[in-house]
């Protein structure tokens, strides 16, 4: 088992033996400097699992050496000591790159639950590191992220099926991904030197999406001064995807049927048949039997788009890809590079984790490029994250176990000291402080109830 190495960096010799002694009954192997040229040197010749630095220090700044350790090392998690009344600070620093900040004074059991804190998250990153390489090689599907049992079951459905020539029916709700399975499916097959021919069917009407598919020749409508090719023929040799496949009309499901069965079609007031040579994937996020037997959806077209059914699990449902899932999207986005954004800070993930993602992953990558272009510091904090994320709905949903116990007490403790230092800045006025906070007032007003922050103690005369 691995012995993780721990540099305490304090100019009070009490502090530092203190902290050796507590965390050497935990096994880890402890390391001491006074000040900051001493740290930097020692983190120079070695590599540390956990830095844990004072703010104040004699020679050099806290941060300054925070920065520095990690760009020695952007995997080590940097914990930083704070007095109370400098939280702000600290606030900053997290920002800036460091894991989590510890106010003094503190006890021993805080400082234990931190640092374990803080080397759970990195074994995490390692672990999700691993695997996503691992993915890669088995798979080769570089744009998915497949952690979790539920979509390696996926995958290992789409390595099966994507050489063949069968209709496949993508199932799921709106946003888990549908299009990019179907685009692994066609790039898995003998097809995919053809096109890849996405068509919405719920974006046009149905006449005009009839004359988009099927394309249409002189005089066929008014308006059709030339003749035009349908979508269909643009496909030949690839593969067609139908999205939203729920939504076309009995009509038009009737002549979708009968190219599926015969493989030819005419153009809208075309009298010659032109042949096809395409497979059909299909999606939607309707319940396609329950249309069937209520007559809105037919049942022969239902059976020849069914060939074989996959399975989109909700993002809810795959807890496992939400983190690797957050840091794909974070290292995707164009300006992440140009903005020095490194990561995604401990709270700010537990707040993501604890979210229900109702528009599931394609919800979660506009979260995370809105939050990128938010950021002040070098990762993204909670104080990045849209209020709704951060309601206290869905931080309720923590599953319990000591583990998440401490966990939340120590994101509480942040939240506390940020909403303490949001009202004392702008005086008690709630509707102020939710602008500047990026939230609203009703949401600002739930957090201050939980923390139990009167704003009125913030007003001029009252503190």
């Amino acid at each position: 088992m691995k012995k993780y190495r721990v540099l305490v960096v304090d100019d009070e010799p009490d502090m530092l033996r203190a902290c050796r002694k507590i965390l050497e009954s935990k096994c880890y192997s402890v390391e001491t400097a006074s000040d900051g040229p001493e740290a930097l040197k020692f983190l120079q010749e070695k590599v540390m699992d956990v830095l844990i630095v004072d703010l104040h220090l004699p020679s050099m700044d806290g941060l300054d050496v925070m920065r520095e350790a990690l760009r020695f090392n952007r995997d080590i998690a940097v914990l930083v000591i704070t007095a109370y009344a400098n939280v702000d600070t600290a606030v900053q620093a997290v920002r800036d790159g460091a894991f989590d900040f510890i106010p003094k004074p503190f006890s021993a059991a805080q400082l234990e639950v931190v640092v374990e804190r803080s080397l759970t998250h990195r074994q995490l990153v390692d672990q999700n590191r691993l695997l996503q390489r691992e993915m890669r090689r088995i798979y080769k599907f570089e744009n998915v992220v497949a952690h979790s049992s539920q979509m390696t079951a996926v995958l290992d459905l789409v390595r099966k099926v994507g050489p063949t020539e069968a209709s496949v029916l993508l199932l799921g709700e709106s946003g888990t991904g549908k299009e990019l399975i179907a685009r692994c499916l066609h790039d898995s097959s003998s097809r995919n030197k053809g096109p890849f021919v996405p068509i919405d069917c719920s974006s046009l009407p149905e006449a005009l999406l009839e004359s988009e598919l099927f394309g249409y020749d002189k005089g066929a409508f008014t308006g059709a001064v030339t003749g035009r090719a349908g979508l269909l023929e643009s496909a030949n040799g690839g593969t067609i995807f139908l999205d939203e496949i729920g939504n076309v009309s009995p009509n038009l499901q009737a002549k979708l049927l009968r190219v599926l069965e015969e493989r030819q079609y005419r153009r809208l007031g075309g009298r010659s048949l032109l042949e096809l040579d395409a497979r059909f994937l299909s999606a939607t996020n309707r319940e396609l039997e329950d249309m069937v037997q209520q007559g809105t959806f037919r049942e022969d077209l239902f059976y020849r788009l069914n060939v074989v059914r996959i399975g989109l699990p909700a993002l809810r449902e795959r807890p496992a890809d939400l983190a690797p899932l957050a840091q794909f999207f974070l290292s995707s986005y164009p300006d992440t590079p140009a903005r020095n954004i490194r990561g995604i800070s401990s709270a700010a993930l537990l707040a993501l984790q604890n979210y229900r993602w109702p528009g599931n992953v394609r919800e979660l990558k506009n979260v995370i490029w809105r939050a990128v272009s938010l950021a002040e510091g070098n990762q993204i904090t909670p104080l990045d994250l849209p209020p709704d994320i951060l309601s206290t709905e869905a931080v309720a949903s923590v599953p319990r176990g000591e583990f998440r116990k401490a966990k939340q007490q120590v994101v509480d403790q942040f939240e506390r000291s940020y909403f303490q230092q949001l009202m004392t800045a702008n005086e008690g006025n709630v509707s102020q402080a939710a602008r500047e906070g990026g939230m609203k007032r009703s949401v600002l007003h739930r957090l201050l109830h939980k923390h139990k922050l009167d704003p009125s103690v913030f007003r001029p005369g009252r503190r």
